[in-house]
């Protein structure tokens, strides 16, 4: 069974690099994009009439975002019920601590940097509990 990835970045470029970083760890995955926090809101909370919307199950997050940022969003994600237990991958260019401990006092299970670089220990550490989670 595919797993099914929610991917709410607003930059094209990145989209592209996380979509062909995850094609090369060979998983069968489907990927949906959301440009902002408020479209990724929007596929988790709405679902068409008759239909039973499955959930992602894994959401990968930029934090710095128009309309509604990654943390915003992870605050009301995390109020729900029915979403908070979706995991969830910080993926930002921001290195600064606040909002690493924002991010994982909200619950994220791992923080990726921009641009992808799964070389460094940290990032293999997370790439590693991703591919357990898609696998």
């Amino acid at each position: 069974m595919k797993k099914k990835i929610l991917l709410i970045e607003d930059d094209y470029l990145d989209v592209e690099s996380v979509k062909r970083a995850l094609k090369k760890l060979n998983l069968d995955f489907e990927i949906e994009v959301a440009h902002n926090g408020v479209d990724g809101l929007s596929i988790l909370t709405e679902s068409p009439s008759g239909k039973n919307k499955s959930m992602p199950d894994v959401i990968i997050l930029d934090i710095n975002m128009p309309k509604m940022n990654g943390i915003e969003f992870l605050r009301i994600i995390k109020s729900y019920y029915s979403l908070k237990s979706i995991k969830i991958f910080i993926l930002t260019t921001s290195a600064e601590e606040y909002d690493k401990l924002s991010t994982e006092s909200l619950g994220v299970n791992g923080y990726i940097l921009k641009p992808l670089n799964f070389k460094d220990e940290k990032s293999k550490a997370t790439l590693a509990l991703l591919t357990e989670l898609l696998s």
